[in-house]
């Protein structure tokens, strides 16, 4: 379905399931940007890895990886360990996205100075073209 979309004039977001699987699906058909979103666990960063060298063999994309609910300096060290090549958008554990979540509010609207969002929007503007 995605490979029939026209988006030579604009953006396609796709949000797909965790794992393996839709890298190697993509198989050789590239496409701008890539975002790989692990957690600070051993098998998080064990998939994402794997999928990071995917991308990379297949040049799949500009590859952009993100660590989700990263807690402490031992998470961005386990996570820096995995992409020592990467730099990483650390996006922290973050109890005011929760929150904001938890109301039905965007983050962005209910804390946008927070560490959380400011890692996001630092994750969106990575996206934008060069």
């Amino acid at each position: 379905m995605l490979g029939q979309l026209d988006s030579a004039d604009g953006a396609v977001v796709a949000d797909f399931e965790a794992g393996l699987g839709t890298v190697i699906r993509m198989g050789d058909r590239p496409v701008d940007v890539v975002v790989l979103v692990t957690e600070p666990t051993v098998k998080s960063l064990e998939v994402a890895s794997r999928a990071a060298d995917l991308v990379r063999d297949h040049k799949l994309g500009r590859l952009v990886v993100t660590a989700n609910r990263v807690r402490d300096d031992a998470d961005v060290t386990r996570v820096q360990a995995a992409f020592p090549d990467v730099d990483v958008v650390m996006v922290p554990d973050e109890p005011a996205i929760v929150a904001a979540e938890r109301r039905g509010e965007a983050p962005l609207d209910a804390a946008p100075d927070s560490p959380g969002v400011r890692a996001l929007v630092g994750l969106a503007d990575r996206l934008l073209p060069n």
